[in-house]
Formats: C-alpha cells, structure tokens, sequence
C-alpha cells in the first residue's frame, strides 16, 4: 500500500470495498481478493457470476465468499479431511469439488447452523461488539444459510452441474422483531447543535445529510463533487443502484459552506481523491470508520445514548421523521433505496413530487447552523 493510502490510517482503512461510485478509492482488503487465488473454481465461477452477470456490488460478492468458505472450512472439518489440531480459519478450501459440494444433506446444513449458534472456534471473532449471547446472531446465520442456498441454486439451475439443493426447502432462522432505535426530532437537534471542534463545518454537514436524506454511511462516504446538484445528490447505492435524493435549500446551504473550507485544501490532495466529497484530516477521502468515530463522538458530546444509536440509527431518524410529518411508505422506500427498487424506478421517479416533499417534510431538513 502507497504512502497515502497509509497516511490514512488514523480513520481506520479505506474503503475495504471497491465500488463505482468510489472513484480514487478502490481499495480492497485481502479478503475480498483472496477469493481469486484461494477458493475453489466452482466457487470463483459462482462469485464472478455475481460480480459480472448479475452485476452485484463487490460487498455483496465479498459476503457470500466470507460465508461460503466458512461453510466449506467447516464441511472439511466434518468429514476430517483436514489435520485435526489445523487451526479452523487455517483449513483450506481450494481442494473442494463438486463430489463434496453433492454430498451435503439437510443434516450437514443443521450441523452448521449448530456450529454457528455456539461459540466455537471461528466464531467468537465474528460476534457483534458486546453481545452477550455465544455463536452468531439469527440474522447472521440466516444470512450465511441464505448464501448456502444462493451457491446451490447457481451449481443446479444456472450451471447444471448437480440435481438437488440441500437448502431449498429449509427455512431461515427465525428472526427477532425489534423497533430501529432512533432519535427524536428534538434530539436530532442536540446532536446537531453540539458539533464542535476543527472539522465542525464538515461534521455538521455530514450530519445533516444523515438525518435529511437518510444515506447510509456506505453511501456518504462514495459521493463525489461531481454527484451534488443545485437541489439533489445522486447517491450510489447498495446492488449498484443509483438513486436521487432531494436536498431543502438549508441542505445545500451547509454543503456550500463545507466547499468554502475543502476548496482550501485542494491542493493537498492525493490525484485519486481529487473528486470525493468529503475529505479527513489526512486529506484523503474519509472512510466509514472515519465517520463511525465522529457520529460517537458528537453523540457523546450531545448526552446522547452512543451505545444504542451509531451512523445507521440516524437514518432510521430520517425515515421516521419522514413518515411522522407526511411521507406516504411508497415514497419513502423511494427516498431510501431500499432492495425492491429497480433501475427503471429510480429514473422515473427523479421528477416525483413526492420525492421533493419528502425532502421538505423532514424538520431537520431545514436546519440552519447557529
């Protein structure tokens, strides 16, 4: 890794995942190219068919791979095709074929899903920060089973290269309900009011951003100069989607102040970060961890609950602060980006009024800097 990308380091690494949006900054992490020299051909197959048929993001193609060859590593240590004392995150899957992959059975699947509810070796690492609980949560493991049933559903019907789905007919996890955590509108305004310090133009605008639009933090941190409008922000979503969100004039305001103070470090940027947005104290785009770091800490700074509340809970805010003052749910899924969007919808709805008024019914939307 270059001297830049290094200097970064303080926010945490960059943009672990590559994705269009994020022009200059495809960084990726090992993991995620590890899959092209160390998983099995089935499996390259499989996730190149995602990446480059069915065009799902890099993150998307990243996770099944994570989640597959943890399935594998396990079936391996299983069926003692590896040393018993190999350490699990150590066990190769490069050797498997499909011989293996057809012998799996239902009662290999709930063996995993066992494996995965308790803490075993491989796993402790992987909990949520704090969770008490041993093994994975329901949803991590419903979504590792969901990636299961994915790679046979390629190996049956896409390749026909077996005959049966051991994942097909078994149901996921079953998952607790649970209310988003998420600020009210009076304390959206206390977080917004106790920015402070060196970066507090940038922070607010952040910030503001945040409990507006609703972005994912993701989603922050890929937008370019080049993606802000007079009255939108064309954001580069999740599955590859693009999407417009509409900004109030008081959104635009705080963004207009922030390119006062970018403009006058532009010159120390690195050429690949030339086009971000918004830029760290390294003068390099500013990554998730970056942000994750500043939300805590402006959270703390307002005596708010940093336990509970994290960069996603301010979009929860946004969206229900949206549906507190108007938004019909149709129109909010449309703000959000949520997965049941399709290319045709986004464009068709750039022009809704709808999205405008969403924009317009969010309180915090017309927030001023005091």
């Amino acid at each position: 890794m270059g001297k830049r990308a290094a200097d970064c380091r303080p926010y945490g690494s960059l943009f672990r995942h590559s994705s269009p949006s994020l022009q200059g900054a495809r960084r990726c992490s090992p993991t995620a190219a590890d899959y092209k020299t160390e998983a099995p051909r089935l499996l390259r197959d499989f996730l190149s068919y995602h990446l480059n048929i069915l065009n799902h993001s890099s993150r998307t193609v990243e996770s099944y791979y994570l989640d597959l060859r943890m399935f594998l590593r396990f079936l391996k240590q299983e069926r003692d095709l590896t040393p018993p004392d190999q350490p699990f995150d150590e066990i190769p899957i490069k050797d498997v074929g499909l011989e293996l992959l057809g012998s799996v059975t239902g009662s290999d699947l709930l063996d995993f899903l066992d494996f995965l509810s308790n803490d075993r070796e491989g796993i402790e690492k992987l909990k949520t920060r704090g969770d008490p609980n041993p093994g994975l949560s329901a949803n991590s493991r419903a979504r590792k089973l969901s990636s299961i049933r994915s790679f046979y559903n390629y190996l049956c019907k896409t390749v026909h290269l077996l005959e049966h789905n051991p994942a097909e007919a078994m149901d996921n996890p079953k998952l607790r309900k649970s209310l988003p955590h998420f600020l009210h509108e009076d304390e959206a305004e206390r977080l917004l009011d106790a920015v402070k310090g060196p970066y507090e133009t940038r922070d607010y605008c952040i910030l503001l951003l945040f409990l507006s639009c609703g972005l994912r933090v993701s989603e922050l941190v890929g937008l370019n100069l080049t993606d802000v409008s007079e009255d939108s922000v064309r954001v580069h979503g999740k599955g590859n989607k693009d999407r417009v969100v509409f900004i109030t004039p008081e959104v635009r305001e705080s963004i207009d102040d922030y390119l006062l103070e970018r403009e006058a470090i532009a010159d120390k940027l690195a050429p690949e970060d030339k086009n971000a947005l918004f830029i760290s104290r390294n003068f390099c785009r500013i990554s998730v961890r970056g942000v994750q770091k500043m939300v805590e800490k402006n959270l703390l700074r307002a005596g708010l609950d940093a336990a509970h509340l994290s960069t996603h809970k301010l979009r929860h805010t946004a969206a229900t602060l949206m549906l507190q003052n108007g938004v019909d749910v149709r129109t909010l899924q449309d703000v959000l980006g949520h997965e049941n969007l399709n290319t045709t919808q986004i464009y068709t709805h750039v022009e809704n009024t709808g999205l405008r008024e969403a924009a317009r019914a969010n309180p915090i939307a017309h927030k001023r800097k005091k």
